[in-house]
């Protein structure tokens, strides 16, 4: 008779592809930043003078998706029918914490991220699934997700992007900024107000549109730290779409796209302490290594309690993030869950990876060194996908009701 009780232990497929996504990362990803070189480590080199990522890059990035896409890990936890691999939530969290851990930056295109093939892309009816979803899991076509505005972040049913019926079609006129991906989609999934509030009420009458990228215009790119060349604000100046182009239901893309939002911050989170870990070993072996004062200065309380605190937070995300994405496996709600885990292990990001410059001291600073990046990518994680104080109301609100 089994002991009840919570079992940590990976399931033999778990196991299977992690570790061949490791191989993966060392024998297919991690020659293609290498032979960019200078062009993608430094960072003047990377990007053109309005800061969009040169061709080469852009090429390169292409290049890592669709090599994932064919080994079957671009996609994976999308089901089986669509091209995906319909792997649990467990295996995802733990592919997507893989990557993070494994150093290689280019390796962050390895696993669909806001470019990719997102659960609300699955409402693709029709021509929908052969022109945008199919080509978006095979990584033969990217997107974006167009929700945030110029003056709309958190509060984004207030947007100010409408969509009206004309005939057989849609015009949207507005604005999309902070657009990831938005300088180089294929396809954008757009937000917009089909039904005033004051009739469909705060969160009813908003529609997604599928929108092309010759039928928008990319305005200015938005370089925010962490991000810089990837993200864009996106003009729509009377855009005509035709009915076949609205995905899911009229006014209902809002519930449809909370229905969702869970997932993402479940991926936020296990990249979050992915790179957590990463910097955790570079913070252990420069400890060991360098000597002051005639010893390691790992040696040193002040610096061996940083590397403690980092690890114990680390492990409690970590806790945290197995255990929301079981519970998404198991159908349950996990509002909660995945706002604890978005706030928790974007912050012990952010602490590590702070902690870690500081043990390097001087040389933390270095462009040689990783954590420049690591230190802007910590800060900007805290933001995405609903800020930090975003995350506390959701939790006050499931927990206790305020």
């Amino acid at each position: 008779m089994s002991e009840p009780g919570v079992s940590f232990e990976h399931d033999e497929e778990t196991r299977m592809i992690v570790d061949n996504l490791e191989r993966f990362i060392e024998q297919e990803v991690k020659p293609i930043q290498e032979e960019l070189g200078e062009t993608y480590e430094n960072p003047r080199l990377r990007h053109e003078t309005d800061g969009r990522l040169v061709p080469e890059v852009v090429e390169a990035i292409q290049e890592v998706r669709r090599r994932s896409a064919e080994a079957g890990y671009y996609a994976m936890n999308l089901p089986e029918d669509v091209g995906g691999g319909g792997v649990s939530n467990v295996t995802w969290y733990e592919a997507k914490k893989a990557v993070a851990a494994s150093g290689v930056e280019m390796a962050e295109h390895v696993l669909a991220g806001p470019e990719g093939p997102k659960p609300l892309l699955l409402l693709a009816e029709g021509e929908q699934i052969e022109r945008y979803l199919e080509p978006a899991v095979r990584a033969e076509k990217s997107t974006a997700f167009a929700q945030t505005e110029p003056g709309v972040g958190s509060d984004s049913p207030n947007m100010s992007t409408t969509a009206e019926k004309d005939g057989d079609e849609w015009v949207i006129d507005g604005r999309k900024q902070w657009i990831t991906n938005g300088p180089y989609a294929d396809f954008v999934q757009v937000f917009a107000r089909t039904t005033p509030q004051e009739e469909a009420g705060r969160y009813g009458g908003i529609t997604c549109f599928i929108v092309e990228a010759d039928e928008y215009e990319v305005s200015s790119l938005n370089n925010a730290v962490g991000a810089e060349g990837m993200q864009a604000e996106l003009v729509f100046d009377g855009v005509r779409v035709p009915e076949e182009r609205v995905l899911g239901e009229v006014d209902g893309a809002f519930y449809q796209a909370m229905d969702f939002l869970s997932l993402g911050r479940l991926e936020l989170g296990a990249e979050a302490i992915g790179y957590a870990e990463y910097l955790l070993e570079r913070g252990v072996e420069y400890a060991t290594d360098r000597e002051a004062f005639g010893r390691p200065i790992g040696k040193f309380q002040q610096i061996s309690s940083k590397l403690a605190e980092g690890r114990a937070k680390t492990y409690a995300a970590d806790a945290a993030g197995l255990r929301c994405a079981w519970k998404m496996d198991q159908g349950e709600s996990v509002v909660e869950d995945a706002s604890i885990l978005k706030y928790y292990g974007t912050n012990v990001f952010w602490d590590v990876v702070d902690d870690v410059v500081q043990i390097h001291g001087g040389n933390g600073l270095s462009e040689d060194n990783p954590f420049m990046r690591h230190l802007h990518m910590a800060r900007i994680l805290r933001i995405v996908e609903g800020t930090d104080e975003i995350q506390l109301n959701t939790i006050a609100s499931e927990f206790a009701g305020i």
